[in-house]
């Protein structure tokens, strides 16, 4: 039997992270494992949580997305990290900071589904 991909959600927007979890909770592949509000609450959630993907939005007051990515990499280097962020201007910085993908919010359900899964 495989095991449900476990997912943290690091958003400073409350709408969004229960939007994301809303969907999440739907696909039984999937346990949302928890949520954050900015990079520093992240990082310590993914040290107490040991996720298998992190959901991070970019734009987040104190530690941003691409500083937060950055030490996840540096640490956590095995954590999947999809950047998702209503700004596609992100793009390249996002991926060079180390995101293994980068989505825009609001993309098709089946996009974010099919990243997370994704080995």
């Amino acid at each position: 039997m495989k095991e449900n991909k476990r997912v943290l959600i690091v958003d400073d927007q409350p709408p969004a992270r229960q939007g994301l979890n809303a969907l999440l909770i739907q696909v039984p592949e999937i346990e949302v494992v928890g949520e954050a509000t900015n990079g520093q609450e992240s990082l310590e959630l993914i040290d107490e949580l040991r996720p298998d993907v992190v959901l991070i939005d970019i734009q987040m007051p104190g530690m941003d997305g691409l500083e937060t990515i950055r030490h996840i990499r540096k640490r956590w280097p095995e954590i999947k990290v999809i950047a998702l962020t209503m700004y596609p201007s992100y793009r390249a910085e996002a991926l060079r900071a180390g995101a293994d993908e980068f989505l825009i919010k609001g993309c098709a359900s089946n996009m974010l589904i099919g990243a997370i899964l994704r080995k």
